[in-house]
């Protein structure tokens, strides 16, 4: 990203702060600037949530996926 690329996305972002007005949004946005943790979150996952991503790499790379709609679906049909 070039200088004048950065510049712009600053800019965009500072205008639609400003015109936010979900106070959760702005309470998250406020709490991701203050989070101050030198860890990556990849360290803070337990070895089962690090098992079930890798078991989700193997599907995927072994072509065993469904379309998100698909999930959607299930998930509000049940």
């Amino acid at each position: 990203m070039s200088i004048a690329e950065i510049k712009r996305a600053k800019l965009g972002l500072i205008a639609w702060i400003e015109q936010l007005s979900d106070t959760n949004m702005l309470s998250f946005l406020e709490s991701l600037k203050d989070s101050k943790s030198d860890k990556d979150w990849w360290d803070t996952l337990t070895e089962d949530e690090i098992r079930h991503i890798n078991e989700g790499i193997v599907d995927a790379d072994n072509g065993r996926m469904i379309p998100s709609e698909e999930l959607w679906k299930k998930l509000k049909d049940a």
